[in-house]
């Protein structure tokens, strides 16, 4: 699964569970809510605390995304610099390697077949 595909279809439950749950708090516990001496619809007061919560939600993988992303970048950086190393140290032994690998390596079968 992509990651926009789980970030959406994870947002689409987090309004979701937000609404359901909230209608049902809302009816369940006759709770009336008011702004400016207003009193709010339900489903306006769900669609606040909906956009909240996505906001939080965002912002929380913002932050996951970011220090396991730089976790990950500063672990490729390591095992790319102990290749470099690895690769500046022993490149005389892999030179040579190479060269008596093509030297003797197995040649086609063309080469040796009789004429019939």
């Amino acid at each position: 699964m992509t990651f926009f595909k789980s970030l959406l279809l994870a947002i689409f439950a987090t309004l979701f569970l937000t609404y359901v749950l909230g209608v049902s708090f809302l009816e369940l516990l006759d709770i009336n809510v008011y702004m400016d001496g207003e009193l709010i619809e339900p489903l306006k007061a769900i669609g606040v605390s909906a956009v909240a919560t996505v906001i939080l939600v965002l912002i929380a993988l913002a932050i996951v995304l970011s220090v396991f992303g730089s976790l990950i970048f500063v672990g490729f950086l390591i095992v790319g610099s102990l290749i470099m190393v690895a690769v500046g140290v022993f490149w005389p032994v892999l030179l040579i390697a190479a060269i008596i690998w093509l030297m003797t390596r197995n040649h086609s079968e063309k080469q040796y077949t009789k004429a019939r």
